[in-house]
């Protein structure tokens, strides 16, 4: 009798593989094929290189109108991995506009850091004008608390003859 589309509770067990099965390549998870393939991508690393040495000597063959026309198209993809050996150190890369601006942008806000800290923008001077009131209003009160205090212990001192 089918069951449908879904199986009953007691499915196939995941297998664990040990450390010993994944060193020794054994393992029961790893497909039967992937061995091969991974063969197969070394041959091909190892074909490349000598591919590479031998292209060297000859001229490089260009499909279609590539070697007839020499453009440059902006919009073309450039290949984005590069090699190690093929990078040009010396070659210092162009930032795009949106990064020169926030690099600007950046260099802008740490020199009016440094100016407000210093006290020469106009939001650093209402800050400071701000700041001498608010310490003359609590001196003010402070002493006026003083005086509060002096008066009542001087009343007390009075009741208590």
């Amino acid at each position: 009798m089918g069951r449908g589309k879904f199986k009953g509770k007691p499915t196939g067990r995941r297998q664990f593989s040990t450390p010993e099965q994944m060193m020794s390549g054994t393992s029961a998870s790893r497909p039967r094929t992937f061995k091969k393939e991974e063969a197969e991508v070394e041959e091909d690393e190892r074909s490349d290189e000598e591919s590479v040495e031998e292209s060297e000597d000859e001229t490089e063959k260009t499909k279609g109108t590539k070697g007839v026309i020499q453009i440059e198209n902006p919009n073309l993809a450039k290949p984005k991995n590069l090699k190690a050996r093929d990078a040009d150190i010396e070659q210092t890369t162009e930032l795009s506009r949106r990064e020169r601006e926030e690099i600007e942008r950046q260099r802008a806000h740490e020199r009016y850091m440094r100016l407000q800290e210093q006290g020469k923008t106009e939001q650093a001077r209402k800050d400071l004008e701000r700041l001498a009131l608010i310490r003359q209003q609590r001196e003010e009160a402070a002493k006026k608390r003083e005086e509060e205090k002096a008066a009542k212990e001087q009343k007390k001192m009075e009741a208590r003859k």
